[in-house]
C-alpha cells in the first residue's frame, strides 16, 4: 500500500430512509456524481467534488450526510444502491485497521475543470434559487417522516375525480385528502409524500412518492383541514417502456373513505411571495400545474377578500393536447384581468408543435418588463426536458431587451426569483 492509499476522504452519502427520490440532487449536480436506480439515489465518490450545490435544494435534508473513509475503501455506487439505511460512522479503531490514523485530515476532492471554471455547456440548474422570496410565509417541513417523532400522518380520501378528458391513454386525477384534527400545515409550492400500500418485488415496503400540493394554504375547501394533489397515472417510463407506476396507480385507484399514510411536508424555497403587489410567472407542463393551481387559487381568494393589490399572474401551460391538460375547463373560466393564460400544445393534429418556450418568446415584450421588475417571481415545474428551453428563453428575452443575462441570471438566483422544480 502506497501513501495515496492511506488518505482519508469525507464521503458524501444520501440517507435512503429519508430520501423521497425527487431527483432534485441529480438534476442540479454539476459533475454528474449523483445517480439512481429504482430504489436509491447515491453519490459516486470518484466524481463528487464537494461543491455542495446539491445540499440546499434537497427538500428533506437526506443528502447532508458524510462519513470519514479511507480513499481506497470508499463505499461504491453498487454498494450504496443496496442500502436500506446508512452505515454507522467508522470508529477510530476501525479506521486505524484500514490504515487511517485518527489525526489524518480528510483530503479535498479534485475539482473538475467544468466546475472550477467556465461550464462546458449551458447549465439551466445553476440559475435556480435555493432561497424563497423575501416575503414568503414560514414553511414547516419534515413534520412526519422516518426520523421525525411521528413517522406518518393518516389522511382520509375525501374526493378523487378525473381532470383530463375521458377516452385518452392517460388520465390525471384530482385527489383530495382530509386530515381531520391532525396538524399538517402546508404552503403553496410545498409537497408531501404518500406511502403506497404493499411491498416491492424484494418484499420491502414501498418508498414514499412525492406529490406537489395543488391547494392553497387554507385548504382545498377554505377553513377545512384538507388538501388536493394532481396525479397522472404512469404507464410508461421516460424511455417509452411500459411500466405501471406504483404510486400514481395506487393514488388514482383510491376510493372515497380510503386511508393513506402521508409524510412531509417538504420544500422551503419553491414558495410564493406574500407581498400582494408582486408578479408571478408560472411555467409548467402536465402535473407540474399542481403548485401553479395552488398559487392561482390563493391569489383568487385574496382578490375575493379584497386583499389583492394588483400583482400580475401569467401562466404558460404545456401539454401534448388540450385533452391531456389538467384543469383545462376551470382555467378557461378565470377572468382575463386576473390571469394571463398561454397554452402550448405539442401534438394537436394538423397543427405545428408548440412548447412553452415558444410562447415565452412570442410574449417577449411582456416578459422583459417583468424580468426587469424585482417584484416578479418565476416558477417552473414539470418535465426535466423543458427546463433548459425555458431558462434559455428567459436568457434570450433578457438579452433582446438589452439586459445583461449574467447580471440578471445571478440576481434571479440570489433574490429567490427563479424556482425550478423539474423531474
Amino acid at each position: 500500500m502506497d501513501m495515496s492509499d492511506l488518505q482519508a476522504i469525507k464521503q458524501h452519502l444520501i440517507d435512503p430512509e429519508i430520501c423521497i427520490r425527487c431527483n432534485t440532487c441529480e438534476a442540479i449536480c454539476p459533475v454528474a456524481a449523483i445517480t439512481h436506480d429504482t430504489r436509491n439515489y447515491v453519490v459516486d465518490a470518484d466524481k463528487c467534488n464537494l461543491c455542495m450545490d446539491c445540499i440546499s435544494p434537497c427538500p428533506t435534508g437526506s443528502i447532508d450526510n458524510w462519513r470519514n473513509m479511507p480513499r481506497v475503501g470508499a463505499y461504491s455506487v453498487e454498494e450504496q444502491l443496496t442500502w436500506d439505511e446508512l452505515p454507522p460512522e467508522l470508529t477510530v479503531e476501525q479506521l486505524a485497521e484500514l490504515g487511517v490514523a485518527a489525526d489524518t485530515p480528510p483530503v479535498e476532492a479534485p475539482v473538475p475543470q467544468s466546475a472550477a471554471g467556465v461550464p462546458d455547456s449551458f447549465n439551466s440548474a445553476q440559475y435556480g434559487a435555493t432561497l424563497p422570496p423575501w416575503s414568503a410565509a414560514h414553511a414547516y417541513t419534515n413534520l412526519y417522516g422516518p426520523k421525525a417523532a411521528e413517522k406518518t400522518i393518516t389522511a382520509t380520501v375525501a374526493g378523487n375525480v378525473r381532470v383530463t378528458a375521458v377516452g385518452h391513454e392517460y388520465d390525471t386525477h384530482h385527489v383530495v385528502l382530509d386530515f381531520g384534527s391532525l396538524p399538517l400545515p402546508v404552503l403553496e409550492g410545498q409537497s408531501i409524500g404518500i406511502i403506497p400500500r404493499g411491498v416491492d418485488a424484494s418484499g420491502r415496503p414501498h418508498h414514499a412518492r412525492q406529490y406537489s400540493v395543488a391547494s392553497p394554504r387554507n385548504g382545498e375547501r377554505p377553513g377545512y383541514n384538507n388538501l388536493s394533489l394532481t396525479i397522472k397515472r404512469v404507464l410508461q417510463d421516460h424511455q417509452g417502456n411500459a411500466v405501471r407506476g406504483v404510486g400514481s396507480n395506487y393514488m388514482c385507484d383510491l376510493q372515497v373513505g380510503d386511508k393513506v399514510q402521508v409524510i412531509g411536508p417538504f420544500g422551503a424555497s419553491f414558495l410564493m411571495p406574500n407581498q400582494p403587489r408582486s408578479h408571478i410567472v408560472m411555467i409548467c407542463t402536465g402535473t407540474g400545474s399542481a403548485p401553479m393551481r395552488a398559487m392561482t387559487e390563493w391569489r383568487r381568494r385574496l382578490r375575493q377578500s379584497g386583499k389583492f393589490e394588483g400583482g400580475k399572474l401569467m401562466l404558460f401551460f404545456g401539454a401534448r393536447t388540450k385533452e391531456e391538460l389538467p384543469y383545462f375547463g376551470p382555467l378557461q373560466n378565470l377572468p382575463k384581468d386576473f390571469i394571463d393564460i398561454n397554452f402550448a400544445f405539442s401534438r394537436t393534429p394538423e397543427q405545428p408543435k408548440r412548447y412553452v418556450q415558444d410562447l415565452m418568446r412570442e410574449r417577449a415584450a411582456d416578459l422583459a418588463d417583468l424580468l426587469a421588475d424585482s417584484n416578479t417571481y418565476f416558477y417552473v415545474c414539470g418535465l426535466k426536458s423543458m427546463e433548459e428551453g425555458v431558462v434559455l428563453a428567459l436568457r434570450d428575452v433578457a438579452q433582446q431587451a438589452g439586459l445583461s443575462w449574467e447580471t440578471m441570471g445571478a440576481a434571479l438566483k440570489a433574490e429567490g426569483r427563479l424556482h425550478l422544480e423539474t423531474y
